[in-house]
């Protein structure tokens, strides 16, 4: 019987991947590539985005000649010979409250979501705790901002419908504005997305604790260690990895905020953030050259977190 003849296989040639890939190179280019390089290019515009943007300068303050709508964005109309107003202008400004979001909110969120997952861990009911903690994450931030406000609300007569205020004033206290007192009011947003994304961190970081080997952490209470010394040197290095992704994760999502603050204050008493501020140059005072300035500081301050979070995954593939 003779036998059948082997069909040869057709090697593809080094393009054909290229055409696999062509539509999503595509439709990359024209949603994200060529938007990103538009707006670069009109961020050295004026408010038209047509003429150049060193036809803003004014006489009286420092002229950057093109880059103007940069100096307007990291520096606001500041005179240039006072540096100590320059300075107060920067910290209650956009760029400054964003800074005071880094730090409360990062920290406020890593540190209570590592002490909850660590109370958590282990307990009877650990699953329903968990998705207690984790619920805010399934409001929307703009209901969360809503909430909120009512949380806040401040009343000019006696009787108070903001919770807090309701509290105070039952205590005998004089009721709080902290929406409009200048520092406080920064401070009670932080709150609210300290609220909403710590059920998040808590989720990340307790399936890292579920990762320590049980083994070295028996080890450590035979040699001697109480616990705290088992968290703090044993455990958190051993997660320190996890950590800090959810740091630049954390950092991403702050710099990125808009909605609560757009939602509680509108970006009003000095309450602003970069994400917001980009949003009034852009919608409400129609000033493209200046919007689009802001967004491009807001992409190059997000690229380096992105680059450590893609750093990291590549290590830990390669671990694998």
């Amino acid at each position: 019987m003779a036998s059948r003849p082997v069909p040869k296989i057709m090697k593809q040639g080094k393009f054909a991947p290229w055409f696999y890939l062509a539509p999503a190179l595509i439709l990359m280019f024209f949603f994200i590539v060529y938007p990103m390089f538009n707006t670069i290019g009109l961020s050295f515009r004026d408010s038209n985005g047509e003429g150049s943007a060193a036809t803003l300068c004014k006489e009286e303050q420092a002229c950057w000649g093109v880059f103007e709508n940069y100096r307007y964005a990291l520096t606001g109309e500041i005179d240039k010979t006072s540096i100590s107003a320059a300075w107060k202008s920067f910290w209650i400004s956009s760029f400054g409250n964003t800074i005071k979001w880094i730090f409360l909110m990062v920290s406020g969120t890593v540190i209570i979501g590592l002490l909850f997952a660590k109370l958590v861990d282990g307990i009877k009911h650990e699953g329903l705790a968990k998705a207690i903690l984790f619920m805010p994450m399934a409001i929307s931030f703009v209901g969360a901002g809503v909430i909120w406000k009512f949380v806040y609300n401040y009343g000019t007569q006696r009787v108070q419908i903001g919770i807090l205020n309701a509290i105070i004033t039952a205590l005998g206290g004089e009721p709080v504005s902290f929406l409009t007192a200048t520092g406080l009011n920064t401070i009670a947003l932080v709150v609210v997305g300290t609220w909403m994304w710590t059920g998040f961190c808590m989720t990340i970081l307790s399936s890292s604790l579920k990762s320590v080997p049980e083994e070295i952490l028996e080890a450590a209470r035979v040699d001697g260690a109480n616990e705290w010394h088992v968290f703090t040197r044993i455990i958190i290095p051993i997660i320190m990895p996890t950590i800090i992704v959810v740091i630049t994760t954390m950092v991403i999502n702050v710099l990125k905020q808009f909605d609560i603050v757009y939602v509680m204050t509108g970006g009003n008493f000095h309450t602003d953030v970069i994400a917001n501020r980009m949003y009034t140059e852009m919608y409400i005072n129609y000033n493209t050259g200046r919007g689009t300035a802001i967004a491009v500081i807001l992409i190059m301050a997000v690229l380096p977190f992105i680059y450590i979070n893609i750093k990291r995954f590549m290590a830990q593939e390669e671990m694998r």
